[in-house]
Formats: C-alpha cells, sequence, structure tokens
C-alpha cells in the first residue's frame, strides 16, 4: 500500500440512480423469514430466559417519546381541518356568488333593455262631470293630475319620508340596512311586520312591475331600483313616487287623494291629513278613510309620531294634530251615478276612439236631480221591498229632446253593476200599449171610437184583463185609461201586429219585437231607457230622439274632441196624433191606472205597465219638459207579491217629478192648442155597460166608428161620486182600483 492512502483505497463519487442506491444494504431483518430460519425453543428455564432478554424492558418504557408523536399528529389533523373548513368555504362561497351573479343576470335578461326603459305615461283619466260642471266621477287607473314637488306643503313629502323610508336620501336605490332591520324586526315578532323595500323600489314595482309576492319579481324591483337612482334624481324619485302610489278606493297620486278623501288639493292639506296620506300606502284597501275612519287615524297617530321622530315636525305639531284631527272623509264611490260613468264608457270609443289622453267629458246629467232619483228609488225599496218581494229598481229622466238628467241603474252600486236602466231588458206590460193606440188613431180611429171589452180567445189563448171583469162597449179613452187587455188585443188584430211593431221601432223602441198577437200586451222584452225614448215624441210634438249623456269631450289641456250636433227634427208622429194621444194619456192620471201620479199644476200623461205574474212593475209619464220611466221587479224575474205599475212605480215617478218640477214654469202638453181635450167620461158612462161575466164563447169585435171629441170635462164630471146615480156607481166601478 502507498504512503498515504487511506486504508480501502480511493472512492469514486457516484451520480444518477447508482447513488441513490449506494448506501441501501439488506439486513437479516429484511429478509422474510422460511420456516427453516425460525430459531428453535431451546428448554431454558424462566429465569434464564429472563436474564438472556434485557432488551425488552428498556423497549416497553417509552411512553414519553410516543405521547410526543401523538399530539405532534393531532396538531397535524388539526391544522389540516381549519385548512380544509376555510377552503371549502371559499369554495361554496365561490359558487354561491356565481349562482347569485347568474340569478341577477337571469333576472336582467327578462326585464326590457335597460337602454329602452323610460318612464311609462300615466294611463289617461276619464273625468265625467254634470251639467253644472261638478264633478261626478272618474274613471282610469290614475285618478289625480300630476303635482311638482315643490307646489305640495313640504309636511307632505316628509310624512311619506318618515314613516315608508328614513334612508330616502341616502341609500343608491336599495337599504341594506333597511332590509337587515326588517329582516331581524320579522325574525322577533314571528312573522312579517315590517318591510325593507325603499321608496325607489316602491316606485319601480309601481311603474314597471305587477303586484305579485315572488323572488324574481323583488329581484327585478331591486335591478330597477338601481336604474332609477343612477338616471334620476332624488326629488325627481319623490314627486314620481307621490304621483303614482295607490291611496285605495280607486285613487292614484296625493291629488286624487286628496281630492277623494279631504274635498281639496294636495296643496292644501294639513299635517294630520298628510300623516292619514302616508299611512294609506301600507294597506290602502284596509285603511281607506271613507270605509274605515278608526284605522286610517290610528295610522295617521303612528306617521305623527315618526315624523316627529325624525324631526321633520316638532312634538308640538304632533300632539295638536292627534288631538285635534282635521280629517273631512268626502264619501264617494257607491252612489248610483257610477251606473251614468259605466254606460258613458262603454259608448266614448264609438264618440272619440281609443283614449291616450286624459279627458273630460261634459254630460247632461243635472247632480240634483240624480240625487233625487236614486233617493226616490232607494228609500221606496227600503220601505216596501219586503211587503211586495220587490229588490231592484231603475230609473230614467230626459227632457223631450233626449238628454238624459238622472239615471239610476240599480238599488246599491257597490252591490250590483248591473245597469237594469240601460242592459236590462224586461216585458213593458201594459206599458206598451200607446203604441197600439197610435197605430189605431193613424189608421182612422179616435179617442171616442167605441170598442168591445168581452173576453176573447186567439188559438187557445184567452187573455183576461187584470180585474177579470169586463165592461162592454168603452171608448178607446177608457179603454187605455183602464189598461182593458182585451181590447188592446182586439186593437192590435185589427191594425196588424207586424204594423204594431213598426210604430214602435219607429219612435224608437230599437230591441226585437215579435209581430204576435200578444204584442198588444208588452210581452217582448225591452230597457228602460228605450221606453222612456220612444214616449219622447208625445212630449216634443212628435220628433225623434236618441237618448244621450255626453255633450262634450275635451282633453285636459281644453282641446275639443267631440261635440254633440242637435238631432235633426225628424217627424214620426203628426201632431194631431200626439194630441189625441195626450189626451187619452192624460186621462191615466185623472181617472185611470196612475191616479196617484198626478203632479199638482203640471199638465202630465203616461202609461202602467204590469206583466204577467207581476214579474214586473212599470210606469213611464211625462209632461213638457220631463219624460221618466220607473221599472221594478227582480233580476231573477221571479213574481212580485202583486206589485202593479200603479203602486211602486208611481210612487217613485210622483216623488222624483214633484221635485223635479220645483221652480220650473208650467207649460202644456203638445197639442193642447190644437183644443183638443180630454174625452169626457162622465158623458160616456151611458155608452159603458156594467161588467159582466165572460160567456162561454167571445163575441165578435164591434164595427169600427168614428167618434168626434168631446169638450175637456172637469174633475167633477170626470169623478163623481159613487152616490150620484149609476153612473157614479160604474165610474167608482171603473176606477175604483190601480193597475
Amino acid at each position: 500500500m502507498a504512503w498515504g492512502k487511506k486504508k480501502g483505497g480511493r472512492k469514486e463519487p457516484l451520480f444518477g440512480l447508482p447513488a441513490a442506491l449506494a448506501d441501501l444494504r439488506l439486513t437479516a431483518a429484511d429478509r422474510i423469514p422460511n420456516a427453516e430460519d425460525k430459531p428453535k425453543k431451546s428448554a431454558k428455564s424462566p429465569a434464564k430466559r429472563k436474564a438472556e432478554e434485557p432488551d425488552e424492558e428498556p423497549r416497553a418504557r417509552k411512553p414519553q417519546p410516543a405521547r410526543s408523536g401523538a399530539k405532534r399528529r393531532a396538531k397535524s389533523r388539526g391544522g389540516l381541518g381549519i385548512g380544509r373548513l376555510v377552503y371549502w368555504g371559499a369554495v361554496v362561497g365561490l359558487w354561491g356568488a356565481i349562482a347569485v351573479i347568474g340569478l341577477v343576470i337571469y333576472v336582467g335578461a327578462h326585464l326590457p333593455p335597460i337602454q329602452s326603459l323610460e318612464i311609462p305615461k300615466r294611463p289617461p283619466t276619464i273625468q265625467i262631470v254634470g251639467i253644472d260642471g261638478s264633478l261626478l266621477a272618474q274613471r282610469g287607473e290614475m285618478a289625480g293630475a300630476n303635482v311638482s314637488l315643490k307646489d305640495l306643503p313640504p309636511y307632505l313629502p316628509k310624512a311619506f319620508i318618515a314613516i315608508e323610508d328614513r334612508r330616502f336620501y341616502s341609500h343608491f336605490g336599495i337599504d341594506p340596512i333597511g332590509i337587515f332591520r326588517a329582516a331581524v324586526t320579522n325574525v322577533l315578532h314571528h312573522g312579517v311586520s315590517q318591510g325593507g323595500s325603499t321608496l325607489t323600489q316602491q316606485l319601480a314595482k309601481n311603474l314597471f312591475l305587477t303586484q305579485e309576492r315572488t323572488l324574481q319579481r323583488k329581484l327585478q324591483e331591486a335591478e330597477l331600483a338601481i336604474w332609477l337612482e343612477r338616471n334620476h334624481s332624488k326629488n325627481e324619485i319623490l314627486e314620481l313616487y307621490l304621483n303614482r302610489v295607490y291611496f285605495g278606493s280607486g285613487a292614484y297620486g296625493v291629488e286624487a287623494a286628496a281630492q277623494r278623501y279631504f274635498g281639496k288639493s294636495a296643496k292644501d292639506v294639513t299635517i294630520a291629513e298628510a300623516a292619514m296620506l302616508a299611512g294609506l300606502v301600507k294597506s290602502p284597501s284596509r285603511l281607506a278613510p271613507n270605509r274605515n275612519p278608526e284605522g286610517a287615524e290610528a295610522r295617521a297617530q303612528v306617521v305623527l309620531a315618526a315624523m316627529a321622530d325624525a324631526k321633520f315636525i316638532t312634538d308640538a305639531q304632533a300632539q295638536a294634530s292627534i288631538g285635534h284631527p282635521s280629517y273631512n272623509v268626502k264619501p264617494v264611490g257607491a252612489g248610483t251615478v257610477n251606473y251614468v260613468a259605466d254606460w258613458i264608457g262603454e259608448v266614448l270609443d264609438d264618440l272619440v276612439g281609443q283614449i291616450d289622453q286624459s279627458i273630460t267629458v261634459e254630460t247632461t246629467i243635472d247632480p240634483k236631480l240624480q240625487s233625487v232619483a236614486e233617493a226616490a228609488v232607494i228609500d221606496e225599496l227600503a220601505a216596501k221591498s219586503v211587503k211586495f218581494n220587490v229588490s231592484q229598481g231603475a230609473l230614467v229622466a230626459m227632457t223631450p229632446d233626449g238628454a238624459v238628467r238622472a239615471m239610476v241603474g240599480g238599488r246599491n252600486y257597490s252591490d250590483s253593476q248591473y245597469n237594469r236602466a240601460v242592459t236590462a231588458k224586461r216585458q213593458p206590460g201594459s206599458s206598451f200599449k200607446p203604441f197600439v193606440y197610435l197605430t189605431a188613431l193613424e189608421q182612422g180611429l179616435t179617442p171616442d171610437t167605441i170598442r168591445q171589452d168581452a173576453p176573447i180567445e186567439v188559438k187557445g189563448w184567452k187573455p183576461e184583463n187584470y180585474t177579470h171583469e169586463y165592461f162592454g162597449s168603452v171608448t178607446l179613452t177608457q179603454a187605455l185609461a183602464m189598461s182593458l187587455n182585451t181590447v188592446a188585443i182586439r186593437l192590435g188584430l185589427e191594425v196588424g201586429p207586424k204594423n204594431v211593431v213598426r210604430t214602435a221601432h219607429r219612435l224608437g223602441i230599437s230591441s226585437k219585437l215579435e209581430p204576435n198577437a200578444s204584442i198588444a200586451l208588452g210581452t217582448s222584452e225591452v230597457s228602460v231607457v228605450e221606453m222612456v225614448g220612444a214616449y219622447a215624441p208625445f212630449a216634443n210634438g212628435g220628433f225623434a230622439v236618441s237618448p244621450h249623456v255626453v255633450r262634450r269631450i275635451k282633453t285636459i289641456d281644453g282641446k275639443l274632441l267631440y261635440m254633440r250636433q242637435p238631432d235633426e227634427r225628424n217627424p214620426v208622429v203628426e201632431p194631431r196624433y200626439v194630441a189625441m194621444m195626450n189626451a187619452m194619456m192624460r186621462e191615466t192620471l185623472i181617472s185611470g191606472t196612475a191616479k196617484k201620479a198626478e203632479i199638482p199644476g203640471w199638465p202630465a200623461a203616461g202609461k202602467t205597465g204590469t206583466s204577467q205574474d207581476y214579474r214586473d212593475a212599470w210606469f213611464i209619464g211625462y209632461t213638457s219638459n220631463l219624460v221618466t220611466g220607473v221599472w221594478l221587479g227582480n233580476d231573477d224575474n221571479s213574481p212580485t207579491k202583486k206589485a202593479t205599475g200603479g203602486g211602486l212605480p208611481v210612487e217613485v215617478w210622483s216623488r222624483f217629478m214633484r221635485a223635479a218640477h220645483e221652480g220650473v214654469p208650467v207649460a202644456n202638453l203638445p197639442g193642447s192648442q190644437l183644443g183638443w181635450g180630454l174625452s169626457n167620461l162622465a158623458q160616456a158612462t151611458s155608452q159603458v155597460s156594467p161588467p159582466v161575466a165572460a160567456p162561454a164563447s167571445a163575441p165578435a169585435p164591434a164595427p169600427a166608428g168614428n167618434g168626434g171629441y168631446r169638450p175637456a170635462p172637469t174633475r167633477a164630471a170626470v169623478r163623481p161620486e159613487a152616490a150620484a146615480g149609476l153612473d157614479g156607481w160604474l165610474m167608482d166601478r171603473l176606477f175604483g182600483g190601480n193597475r
């Protein structure tokens, strides 16, 4: 061996796999032992084996190192758990954020494109005013005019901010603090007791969205609120809100609500009234002061407290308003004038086409007469509806030229909006007979022509008089005044049912009429407004009219859209026949079936009507000033308890007409200047036979005859006392009862 070399020789460095395996050595302990390799057990004593195993005791005693390793492993596992928690939390948060973003994108995709969004125009308002210019009713979603924020008293908008959105001027359209506060409050109260929507969100809902309660709608509301805040100032948003929010009873916007509930402009409301308006927003239908004044006042006190808490008003002002409320609720909404408003709504499209701007409709309605008509119908039904089993009524009053002055379409508009004056069609009964008698006059008969009142049979049909009595030979005037059915049937067959139908259509009936024998008794159905319009030629000298209620239509800024032109004077009845009919129908009020309908000092005429089984009771009467028709009955067409045209309808008519003619100069009916008076029934009694029982077969109709007009009788001659002999007895029997 050379000098200086270490024992074992030089070792070269190894790289790669050889270097990695250089120190790898296998020992006997690493080998898998075979059965032959197992050491054989010797028969050593236990003591000797114990002496030869010195290592066992030290190996068994190593608790300290083992415990230290367990702690290290536990710490390692704890750190891993926190890390995993943070990791999965981050994963869940990330996916949650992605889901929220996706939901927002989805909701936004179902909105109109933001660039095309704009504040929608207010739907048109229809203001309906009476002949005196007073407001009768309003139609349309937004009832009030826009008011500027600067024109309102400062405490009015502050009342809404105090109770609805205290942080209005500090949030960006959504108020996270308000939402959190509302959520906590709702959890504590175990229910929804407070909302978190801002005024901007509420406006977004009112402008663009529906009222449905869904998550999608709430998200859309939030997105639109942010859009509103970015495109409009706070004051613009607040002004829009005040002009669009709903206040109950059909009132949208503070101006409409102030007019509806207080009869004044929103510019003039007091602090107490402002608090009430702000309080309505929470539940307008439930808290409307015309329906729930106690609830509205209690809510207003909450608003006043909120205003004081926000330092918008002083505590003294709040206390003064709470202690002395100045509410003056204006009751509206259920009046019968709404039947008129509905009728106007049906004809507007024909007059001006589609409405795309707010308009004012000037009508022919007289508010005073409308109130009188409403009271007459409602009071009469309230007093006698149970007794006579009558549940509904209708009234139409118009001038002789067809301008409707009052219309009652039912007993209570809030209970039923069905218009029985215009839409309903019922059998007019004997009130249809004037068209039969007019046809007969036009074919050569006169009011004094004699016809037989006796039983008659038409193809197995045996019509009878109301009293089941027959009077033999009677004049046409007597027959019409007493409403004798057999004479009307004979006349109808004599002149021809088709001619009767033509006469009725010529005078203004538009409904389909069946030209049969029973047409003389009014078996075809018509409406009240048709009947009143068809009687108008008797009151105006024989000219056709078109019943109408609209005079002019203007835009809010005064532009004229429609003006009714006067009807052409189209004569449909010759003046002499008008005079004859007026003379005959005047007798109905003087001595016939409508004696209760006489108006003191005024010449009036008309005809009662009662349909089969007392299902309909009518009276159509007129003066030279007004034509009025009344119908009473039941919507289900059930019979009344013998309610006749000469009873309840005459009472309603008389109450209305007497009030309507107060202070109006008296004027005669057309034709009186021609000398045509009433038939002298006192003289005609010699032609009337006493009532006779119905024979087995009806006699043939008496031949037609013409008689000259007799001088107008005095009241004493028309109504002789019963003790005045046979004639007086006959008159008492003839006109003692009503039909």
